[in-house]
């Protein structure tokens, strides 16, 4: 009884492999094969991963909108946990009535919670944004500092949103070391670990210094649209032909091109206000609010 079972899943495997195109066929490296890769040989892929995603994604951009870098520390720090679009329409209220980090110390605590409560975990970080907010009026005259040993210092401020700061407002190089970063820097096999000290600090070994900003721009870009958590769209990916990790998702073309997100899937992004290369549409502001009108919080006049 167990034997047929086995036979047509064998004839499922074998119909699935031919409709593989050429490219996909030759992006199956078998396990032994991903394990006897040289180190150079990695590194080699990886950097050939990085140019490729560079053609894919010449706009890549950070996805907060910010016009300074107070609003971008403040945006990164509300981004935990939902996605930036979340925060892209909860920001302009917040920013119109707290433009500075003076504004946003003095501020009434549930009044700024109200403010941010789309964002999820609206307490704890209230207590963060309005924490570095003092500590940005006390330590360092209002201005956000521009290095890492001091952004960690401050209330809700890892290594990521320190990077994230770095690299966009103050043109310092950083690996933003977020889950899609670390999703795809295990699938590419840049890594194996977990831990994302661990993995900033191996992945800064593989590529140049003047590369991290941009590179991690690349890998967020192709996890958001592409390289999903659940559900890869193997099938309309790119950089098949480089990734050991082709067929964890969906390898049908027309199935796969049904999973693509964004500007890839046809879909508005993420900012309201992205860049003028940015080839998609602008995301829609709050439900409620005109495009491009201020969203100021209720009772502002």
């Amino acid at each position: 009884m167990k034997k047929p079972a086995a036979k047509k899943a064998t004839t499922a495997k074998k119909a699935a492999a031919a409709k593989r195109s050429p490219a996909a066929k030759a992006a199956v490296v078998p396990a032994e094969a991903r394990k006897a890769e040289s180190r150079l040989g990695m590194v080699r892929r990886a950097r050939r991963i990085n140019r490729e995603l560079a053609e894919v994604y010449p706009y890549a951009h950070p996805e907060l909108d910010f016009r300074n870098p107070f609003e971008l520390l403040v945006a990164t720090v509300l981004s935990a946990q939902t996605t930036d679009l979340r925060v892209n329409q909860t920001t302009p209220a917040l920013f119109a009535r707290y433009p500075t980090p003076e504004d946003l110390a003095a501020a009434v605590p549930e009044e700024v919670e109200e403010l941010i409560r789309p964002t999820g975990f609206f307490r704890a970080k209230t207590k963060s944004i309005m924490g570095l907010a003092a500590a940005l009026r006390d330590d360092f005259g209002g201005e956000v500092p521009g290095r890492l040993e001091d952004l960690v210092k401050l209330p809700g401020v890892g290594r990521k949103t320190a990077f994230v700061v770095l690299g966009n407002a103050y043109g310092v190089p950083g690996i933003t070391v977020d889950t899609h970063f670390m999703r795809l820097s295990r699938r590419f096999g840049w890594t194996g670990s977990d831990d994302p000290v661990k993995i900033e600090a191996e992945v800064a070994e593989i590529f140049p210094k003047s590369d991290w900003t941009m590179l991690s721009h690349r890998v967020i870009f192709h996890g958001r649209r592409i390289c999903h958590a659940r559900k890869p769209a193997c099938g309309a990916c790119p950089i098949t032909h480089l990734c050991p990790a082709y067929g964890e998702g969906e390898t049908d073309p027309e199935k796969a091109r049904k999973l693509l997100k964004y500007e890839k899937g046809g879909y508005p992004g993420q900012r309201l206000n992205p860049p003028a290369d940015y080839p998609g549409r602008p995301a829609p502001p709050a439900p409620g609010v005109a495009p491009g009108a201020v969203q100021r919080p209720s009772g502002d006049q």
